[in-house]
């Protein structure tokens, strides 16, 4: 069996090569980013908003009991039903005993990270129970048998033609590349879904505390049909998703769908409460609420990192990152890819099999500048690699090459000694022609450059023979 650490490596070196990939990977996030940038000039002052959104989840996540317990009498006392899951397993059991229990057959789902994080719909489908993605992005990688790709895009790794060529096979009565035409495929192909469904699933972008509501925010509606039509709406959530007032989403609504999509303000944002009343026409009979911890409580009672839990999803962070931009969102083999996923995944899933995701960036800072609440990515980095270190997370080979490294930097003459060798070496190595064999330490970098080239000198001698000529 390979680690999670060989398989990002093995993945990241065949993406990284692929220029097509590349290409259509990078086409997608620059169409963002210039939206994105033509959305922020429509803020009267964009910093003092991050500035306030930060404020708000800073006072939501340092008194996330408080609002947490406001939000679930709210929706008791409107017939809703609230689980606390504890871990995934908890909230598949509830949710799959639920859907027993009705004799639910078949599900709607609209598009929720935390009910991939979970794995909710394999654990439906053993039950025999058909689960329908009706995002569009979501319903493209669910025929092709694949996690989303990127937190907002879950389908930006692949052209028209893929899409197509897809339809063509799993759909049957498609043979076009028109957009509009796909669209419509995929419309009347979730048209029957939509109306046979027992139940619907969604996530939700915000749980709001002081009405008991949760917001949903989407681009195409389809989430809405899939809490108004079936009898019976389950929306799984994170407990870090709460505000603390209605008012806030004047605020968080259109910093979302900025950073986002460039968006003034998402499609569809839709506020639900509880089950349909008595005077009601549309809705469901029951409404559940599935509030998931996983490993949150334990990012919260870390005061250095837990800003993190500020997250709202909006995928500015992938989009900015260099890292990302060149290996793509499966090559993390992760829920939560990019910046956001390499700080949550090794709380949430483990230091030991996920640490190898904080040395996944360059530490250039731009996933932080980007971010509309100012978590402070990069930074939160550098905590996991301390964590490791700390935790004994690291080769044993890796202390003991740090100090030969710390032993040789200690004194100018073996600073000298040791330069002068491995010049030596590597020029003959070089010069062979065996760059890029085993006996090359630098074979990993010139498998795809070239050799670097070696001086004769070292640096304190030319500055020496520089010095001594101006003289």
């Amino acid at each position: 069996m390979t680690t999670a650490a060989q398989d990002f490596l093995r993945s990241a070196a065949e993406k990284s090569a692929n220029l097509t990939h590349r290409h259509i990977l990078r086409k997608g996030i620059d169409t963002y980013n210039t939206a994105v940038n033509r959305g922020l000039s429509r803020f009267m002052n964009w910093e003092a908003a991050r500035q306030k959104c930060h404020e708000i989840k800073f006072e939501a996540i340092n008194h996330l009991d408080r609002y947490l317990l406001e939000f679930e009498q709210h929706v008791n006392e409107r017939g809703g039903h609230i689980f606390w899951a504890q871990n995934a397993e908890d909230a598949r059991k509830y949710i799959t005993d639920l859907a027993k229990r009705h004799n639910v057959r078949t599900i709607v789902k609209s598009k929720s990270m935390v009910t991939e994080e979970i794995h909710l719909a394999a654990a439906l489908e053993a039950q025999e129970i058909k689960v329908f993605e009706t995002d569009l992005g979501e319903f493209i990688v669910q025929l092709r048998g694949e996690p989303p790709y990127h937190i907002v895009t879950p389908a930006m790794h692949l052209t028209r033609d893929d899409i197509a060529a897809l339809f063509k096979e799993k759909l049957g009565d498609v043979d076009t590349n028109d957009p509009q035409e796909l669209v419509a495929a995929a419309r009347r192909a979730l048209r029957k879904a939509f109306f046979s469904a027992e139940m619907g699933i969604t996530g939700a972008n915000f749980l709001i505390a002081d009405s008991g509501m949760i917001a949903i925010t989407t681009n195409e509606g389809n989430a809405d049909l899939g809490v108004s039509l079936p009898k019976i709406h389950v929306a799984v959530v994170g407990i870090e998703k709460v505000v603390p007032r209605l008012q806030d989403l004047a605020l968080f609504w259109p910093v979302l769908a900025t950073s986002g999509t460039g968006q003034p303000i998402t499609c569809y944002n839709t506020l639900i409460g509880g089950p349909r009343g008595p005077k009601e026409f549309a809705g469901p009979e029951e409404f559940h609420v599935v509030l998931l911890d996983n490993g949150r409580t334990e990012l919260l009672a870390d005061p250095e990192q837990r800003d993190a839990l500020h997250c709202i999803r909006c995928g500015a962070c992938l989009n900015a990152c260099p890292v990302y931009r060149t290996v793509g969102g499966h090559t993390y083999g992760t829920t939560y890819s990019g910046p956001i996923g390499s700080v949550l995944t090794p709380h949430l899933r483990g230091i030991h099999e996920f640490n190898h995701l904080s040395y996944a960036s360059s530490l250039c800072g731009a996933c932080t500048d980007v971010c509309p609440v100012k978590i402070d990515l990069h930074h939160h980095l550098l905590h996991n690699r301390r964590n490791a270190v700390n935790a004994h997370e690291r080769p044993g080979s890796e202390g003991s090459e740090f100090k030969m490294f710390r032993w040789v930097m200690q004194s100018p003459a073996r600073l000298a000694t040791f330069g002068a060798i491995g010049r030596l070496a590597m020029r003959m190595i070089y010069g062979l022609g065996l760059a890029g064999t085993a006996l090359d330490p630098t074979r990993k970098w010139t498998k795809m450059h070239a050799p670097p080239r070696i001086p004769k000198k070292s640096f304190r001698a030319q500055w020496k023979s520089s010095l001594a000529e101006k003289k």
